[in-house]
């Protein structure tokens, strides 16, 4: 296989070392700028179930491509992993940057049972009995090659392979890493951002890495928040859950999550001043904590939309017939990856009501009797965080609570690094560099590392111009 990983893995390490980035929630970039390289579908035939010998059924799977940087014939590809939800185009985030300056097609494929990629119309678990990670890596591997084949036709050439390089964000991050694992002879390389490779049952440092992130003033006025609600519950319910705009939430553990999943994406999603500096000025002053807080999250979390609302409600995620994503995740949260946001034993933030039993309970409420995710036997199978792979890197925003279900040690074949600062979140490496406004090419003069920057496109000039090495 021809191609520069090398060179391009080089580049990236420069990128994430040098911390020239800031977070932002890759959905919200996409809302507030309409900002795609194309929207334009394509379609590929996939098989339903890669592994029987038996079943041929197929299904139409949706994906995307961008040529404009393509250096024909023999530019690298980026794969772009797509994962929970409608994928509805390819983001002009930083890897479009990175696909120019490296002459780069990048392709994305929608990820099986999501957005218009359902084999099914309904959603029985039954059905859903072919929704999983190692299913949509496969798809992946066979896509990798119509697309690859398909090239070659259009080319008029025949048994030529360019260099394949994986990038995914959360759950396609870590389908990214997974990707390589299994497939190295598919790949030269892959970035697996804020990737979480580790699947957990009582994920209580979730919670931990919240409290550290908010600071002592904040977390204090959080678990006051958490503590006061708690205690209005039993009181009277119906009037706490009607302050929060969720009078909908009839169960008050899903009422609970949706309070402690609020105070979350401020975090993961690098905006923490938004939510803690009200609450901490409301306590210092002596104003109501509880309804500081619930004007954060109608304000700043649910908006004008009830849809945030119906994600948290389980008689919602109950229904069949519903093409959304939520209860598609939950299947995959409930069959293999878990991800239990627990309140931790001492000093929470989240309400103690938030357990392991509350998601085993929620799991067999929405999906029946025997689904419960098998987390040993995924960390068996992947290998959680001691991963044996190779040419992956692993890249995590201090402040994001999910890097602790990812590698977060370097190891000569795969190194991660932690970026660092006030508001470095989940998928913290794609966005460019903080400022604002948005410039994803990264402006020297209004960045927090200008030296950096003017590092990374020296660097990546020069290592166009080397000699190209082999892809292993």
């Amino acid at each position: 296989m021809k191609n520069l990983p090398l060179l391009l893995l080089l580049l990236l390490l420069l990128l994430v070392s040098n911390g020239v980035v800031e977070s932002l929630r890759t959905q919200q970039l996409m809302k507030d700028n309409g900002a795609y390289l194309t929207q334009e579908e394509k379609w590929f035939t996939q098989t339903l179930d890669h592994f029987s010998p038996t079943d041929h059924r197929r299904f139409k799977q949706r994906y995307y491509e961008f040529l404009d940087h393509f250096r024909v014939p023999e530019g690298p590809i980026f794969l772009k992993i797509c994962g929970e939800s409608a994928c509805t185009g390819i983001s002009n985030d930083y890897l479009g940057v990175l696909a120019k300056k490296f002459g780069a097609a990048v392709v994305s494929l929608e990820h099986r049972y999501y957005g218009k990629s359902s084999p099914f119309k309904s959603y029985t678990t039954k059905d859903l009995r072919y929704l999983s990670s190692k299913q949509a890596l496969f798809d992946l591997a066979t896509f990798r090659q119509y697309y690859q084949e398909s090239l070659n036709t259009k080319l008029n050439r025949s048994k030529v392979e360019n260099s394949w390089f994986v990038f995914g964000v959360s759950y396609p991050g870590a389908l990214s890493a997974w990707f390589r694992l299994k497939f190295p002879h598919l790949t030269c390389g892959s970035l697996a951002s804020s990737a979480v490779v580790l699947s957990v049952y009582n994920f209580t440092e979730f919670d931990k890495q919240v409290g550290e992130s908010a600071g002592p003033e904040c977390k204090a006025a959080l678990q006051e928040v958490t503590a006061l609600v708690d205690e209005q519950l039993v009181s009277n319910a119906e009037a706490v859950k009607n302050l929060f705009g969720a009078a909908k939430l009839q169960n008050d553990g899903d009422f609970l999550y949706l309070l402690a999943d609020a105070a979350v994406t401020a975090f993961q999603y690098g905006n923490p001043d938004t939510l803690c500096s009200p609450l901490i000025n409301a306590k210092k002053s002596g104003k109501n904590l509880v309804d500081e807080y619930a004007s954060y999250i109608k304000d700043h979390y649910l908006g004008d939309s009830h849809e945030v609302i119906q994600t948290y409600d389980r008689e919602h995620l109950k229904r069949t017939d519903i093409s959304g994503s939520d209860r598609l995740w939950w299947f995959q949260v409930c069959t293999e990856v878990a991800y239990f946001q627990v309140a931790p034993a001492n000093d929470s933030i989240r309400s103690p009501k938030i357990d392991a039993r509350y998601h085993l309970d929620l799991c067999k409420y929405i999906f029946g009797e025997g689904i419960y995710p098998d987390v040993e036997a995924t960390n068996i199978y992947y290998g959680g965080t001691k991963i044996a792979g190779s040419k992956i890197i692993f890249t995590n925003g201090s402040q994001d609570p999910w890097r602790h279900a990812s590698k977060q040690t370097s190891s000569p074949e795969m190194p991660s690094y932690i970026i660092s600062c006030h508001n470095c979140g989940h998928g913290s490496d794609l966005r460019g560099c903080p400022q604002s406004p948005l410039n994803i090419e990264g402006d020297p003069k209004s960045c927090t590392s200008p030296d950096a920057v003017v590092k990374v496109a020296v660097i990546s000039d020069q290592a166009i111009l080397q000699p190209k090495s082999k892809c292993f």
